[in-house]
């Protein structure tokens, strides 16, 4: 189900990706050049993939069909009323949670901060800003997807929290950036073979 989501995302913005992806690129080697800043392959790519994942989210949160479903102000109502382990469960419940863990982990990545208060604050203000912006194109306010947002956000943001730390304990052959370099092209591999149904998750994966 994972699997499939990104799969249909990316089929619908990637001229959308194609056409941003060139100009921020172009962009960035030019200043990169122009200032004879050293080019550093693994944060390129998590810049780009920054710019991909709000590409991916305004599509998601913008342009799916809700015609199922109803504005809620009640915390708590929607998400329960979800059978474990449902289809519904794992589109609205964890999907939302999913939806925000790349974005407390960009947060924590650019920011660098020990404590969750303002990721916590800046997290809120997006998903607010999602909810309030779907209720005036006609979509629909959920103040649960707000929770659950914020639940995903504050789990990237503490995932990149544990991975620095973890990596700050690595010899220092592992903090080598041409290490990192390796380790972010086999990800971005992994990946790729991923989305073609070279690796098969189990479950809703």
């Amino acid at each position: 189900m994972l699997r499939q989501t990104i799969l249909n995302i990316l089929l619908n913005v990637w001229p959308m990706i194609v056409i941003i992806a060139t100009i921020l690129i172009t962009l960035r080697i030019s200043y990169l050049i122009i200032n004879k800043k050293e080019f550093v392959f693994y944060r390129e790519i998590l810049f780009l993939g920054f710019a991909i994942y709000v590409i991916s989210l305004f599509h998601t949160v913008t342009f799916q069909d809700v015609d199922w479903s109803t504005s809620n102000f009640i915390p708590f109502k929607e998400m329960f009323r979800y059978q474990f382990g449902s289809d519904l469960f794992l589109r609205n419940v964890i999907g939302n949670v999913l939806l925000f863990v790349p974005y407390g982990f960009f947060l924590n990545y650019f920011l660098r901060l020990e404590k969750p208060k303002i990721p916590f604050i800046l997290i809120t203000i997006l998903s607010l800003t999602i909810e309030f912006t779907q209720l005036c194109i006609g979509r629909v306010f959920d103040v649960d997807d707000i929770l659950l947002n914020i639940i995903g956000g504050m789990l990237g943001f503490y995932l990149f929290f544990f991975c620095n730390k973890l990596r700050e304990k690595f010899p220092k052959i592992l903090k080598k950036t041409w290490i990192l370099n390796i380790l972010v092209s086999i990800f971005l591999i992994l990946m790729v073979l991923y989305l073609l149904g070279h690796i098969k998750g189990g479950g809703f994966l």
